[in-house]
């Protein structure tokens, strides 16, 4: 790898967020159509508060097929005990990160305030970017 890469470098920039009063079933319908499997929530002054993840919506889900109706909100499913990166994280520090926790994506901080997110896949993309790559008999095709 050549110089000091970041995770600001491989983040998405204003990630789809939601409050924790918003209805669980638009928070779906959202998620649905940005393709995306989970977003920060974020409280009224901005804070981080939260993640609400496709799994968190599978639980809503099956309360939902037991009232028939998406009755909740984003606040009664979400995970409270957020891990963040900071943006100035380097690369391989956050890949460390993903290995030693099961979760597949982090919001990403900066001076305590939620600047982007970083999924799995951003992260090996950033990775793979940042070392010199050519397929061979040990790199495939």
């Amino acid at each position: 790898m050549t110089g000091h890469a970041t995770v600001a470098e491989a983040m998405t920039r204003d990630p789809l967020t939601f409050r924790p009063d918003t209805a669980i079933g638009n928070a779906v319908s959202s998620m649905l159509s940005h393709k995306v499997s989970g977003a920060p929530v974020l409280d009224a002054a901005g804070a981080l508060a939260g993640v609400i993840t496709a799994k968190d919506c599978f639980r809503a889900a099956l309360h939902a097929s037991y009232h028939q109706e998406w009755s909740r909100t984003v606040g009664d499913y979400m995970t409270d005990r957020v891990e963040t990166l900071d943006a100035e994280t380097d690369l391989v520090t956050a890949a460390q990160r993903f290995m030693e926790r099961d979760f597949r994506r982090f919001p990403v901080t900066s001076d305590g305030r939620l600047v982007g997110i970083v999924t799995r896949l951003d992260l090996l993309r950033a990775l793979h970017a940042h070392w010199s790559y050519a397929p061979g008999p040990r790199g495939g095709a």
